[in-house]
């Protein structure tokens, strides 16, 4: 498990989706709660991977310790990325971001089948210079628009 675990960091890091692919289940399923997203299968993971990178083209990611029973390993250790472009709603100042990451693996067939990518949005969003307030906005609409609409 950590084998693979490591195996995804490194091909991660290197913004390397074919290789990230092929250490995927057919049923492989994506959280990032940050995002608040899920992608299900090898197609969606693959569009949001390639999409991530787009958002983050220097994205590295260190795995720093790791704990597992039978079916599940959880990994943390250290992102850094640069936040690009204007998906998230607002313009970033360029900065590269630190952030302590925690991620779940679960496993199918010797190959990686779920991920749960945790970190701290507000803190990506501080090191890069943009509202927290604007990039939530962005990923989960407006809560006073939602609460209105009751």
């Amino acid at each position: 498990m950590l084998q693979l675990a490591q195996a995804l960091a490194a091909a991660k890091s290197r913004q390397d989706v074919p290789a990230a692919m092929r250490l995927f289940h057919r049923d492989m399923l994506l959280e990032t709660p940050a995002f608040g997203t899920m992608a299900r299968g090898l197609a969606e993971n693959e569009k949001v991977l390639t999409r991530f990178f787009a958002s983050f083209p220097d994205y590295d990611v260190v795995l720093q310790g790791h704990v597992a029973d039978d079916t599940t390993l959880v990994c943390w250790g250290t992102a850094r990325m640069t936040m690009t472009g204007d998906r998230f709603g607002a313009t970033p100042n360029g900065r590269r971001a630190e952030l302590p990451v925690f991620i779940q693996f679960a496993f199918a067939d010797d190959l990686i089948a779920g991920e749960r990518f945790f970190f701290d949005l507000s803190e990506l969003c501080t090191q890069s210079g943009v509202s927290t307030d604007a990039v939530r906005r962005k990923l989960f609409g407006d809560p006073m628009a939602r609460a209105g609409s009751r």
